[in-house]
């Protein structure tokens, strides 16, 4: 109940361009380097969300700051924004690098990334940031954020859920469902715009959809609730179909998504996986 009132807030106070730090290379990037510090499943998910709400955060705190001291029209406009983008684009890596730590401290503290394995990071690829600096960035977030940083990522809804089923007499391969289900989220995180393009799609029947219902759809982008029910019932597809026709039923009880919604979600996903019409 908690996670589902957390996740109607969030959709309920939804920016106007949430997604827009989710592009493919940022989330790789993000989950190469959670790899390369052994970090826990969570933390990467964890350090995309906090990176995609911090960004958007800032970009609209750096452009009202700008345009309310910058006057000239259009010309004023455009000179104002492309130097909000360069400030954005010299500090995204020690943003990023910044949100990778804060989101390793969330989730284990005794396995967290010190200031020293994020400098050596950092300087492996050239910049020369001190480690003064580092923790000023670590506030920036903090501080644009106001504090507000343990917001709940898709996994933890996938893995409740999964405890739910079980609950209520899903007799499923636990562990290998789980892993499935891990490996799922992974591969929609990284192939984000494909899936939703897709659903989108077949959601207004149509193969090229206009501004207002691209606009209109972004509430079901980022609806961690529905996605946790997409990966469950697709890894259930794929590992115990006989299952299938149950754990939908079971999932509509639970969250009161549709078993359409949840069919045509696994359908988008599957049509990605196998890469073709064919599902």
């Amino acid at each position: 109940i908690h996670l589902a009132t957390e996740n109607e807030r969030y959709l309920s106070e939804l920016p106007e361009h949430a997604g827009s730090f989710k592009d493919t290379r940022i989330v790789e990037f993000i989950f190469l380097l959670s790899e390369k510090w052994h970090l826990d499943q969570s933390t990467r998910y964890q350090a995309v969300e906090l990176l995609e709400r911090f960004m958007i955060k800032q970009v609209e705190q750096m452009w009202e700051s700008s345009s309310g001291s910058v006057k000239g029209g259009a010309q004023g406009q455009g000179s104002t924004w492309s130097s909000v983008r360069d400030e954005i684009v010299n500090t995204f890596v020690l943003r990023l690098v910044s949100c990778v730590q804060l989101a390793s401290k969330l989730s284990l503290h005794y396995s967290r990334v010190t200031s020293d394995t994020a400098l050596k990071f950092l300087q492996s690829l050239k910049y020369s940031y001190t480690k003064q600096e580092l923790l000023e960035s670590e506030l920036a977030v903090l501080n644009t954020l106001h504090f507000h940083i343990n917001v709940s990522n898709p996994l933890a809804y996938v893995e409740l859920l999964l405890e739910v089923l079980g609950h209520n007499g899903c007799l499923l391969p636990a562990k290998p469902l789980h892993q499935m289900c891990v490996q799922l989220l992974d591969f929609c995180y990284l192939t984000r715009e494909t899936i939703y393009d897709t659903l989108l799609k077949i959601a207004i029947e149509n193969s090229t959809p206009n501004k207002l219902q691209v606009a209109k759809f972004l509430t079901v982008k980022e609806d961690f609730m529905l996605l946790a029910v997409g990966i469950i019932s697709t890894g259930v597809f794929i590992l115990s179909p006989g299952h299938w026709d149950q754990v939908v039923e079971h999932l509509n009880c639970i969250t009161g998504i549709t078993p359409q919604s949840i069919l045509e979600f696994s359908y988008a996903v599957l049509r990605r996986i196998l890469g073709s019409s064919t599902v």
